[in-house]
């Protein structure tokens, strides 16, 4: 058997719907579109979401909460995150971002204590977690809030 005589089987094909080509066809005239009404034009169709003039479901249900516009993103970084960096560097946030650690919009940086960090390093956060700050300087690094 070569690849050139494989065939699908019997009755696994059928031939594409030729729809608006005459009467004879058995789809001809308004093409299976019945007569008139929105989905019968070209472009025509409801939107998503639209139940036909009930009340839509999103508007039945109740609103819940609010969104703080005084929301403050805090960018995390964990410990463990600044074992990337050379011995004796200053990890700031210009430092964070070229590393590709914070990304967007931040209020400032966190440093969070999860995993270890093994060298020395001077590290300037907005805020730390205590135990962030006890293994920074586990390692022989200092850290600035």
């Amino acid at each position: 058997m070569k690849l050139s005589e494989l065939r699908p089987r019997e009755g696994a094909k059928s031939a594409k719907k030729r729809i608006g080509r005459g009467e004879s066809s058995g789809q001809g005239k308004t093409a299976g579109k019945g007569h008139k009404g929105l989905r019968a034009r070209s472009g025509g169709g409801t939107k998503p979401g639209y139940e036909g003039g009930q009340m839509p479901l999103q508007r039945r249900l109740p609103k819940r909460g609010f969104t703080n516009v005084f929301r403050e993103e805090w960018a995390i970084v964990n410990v463990k995150d600044l074992n990337r960096f050379e011995a004796g560097s200053v990890v700031d946030l210009d430092a964070l971002r070229s590393e590709g650690l914070v990304k967007g919009p931040a209020s400032g940086v966190k440093l969070l204590g999860d995993g270890e960090v093994t060298r020395k390093l001077a590290v300037k956060v907005d805020r730390a977690s205590k135990g962030a700050i006890l293994k920074v300087q586990a390692a022989g690094g200092t850290v600035e809030v």
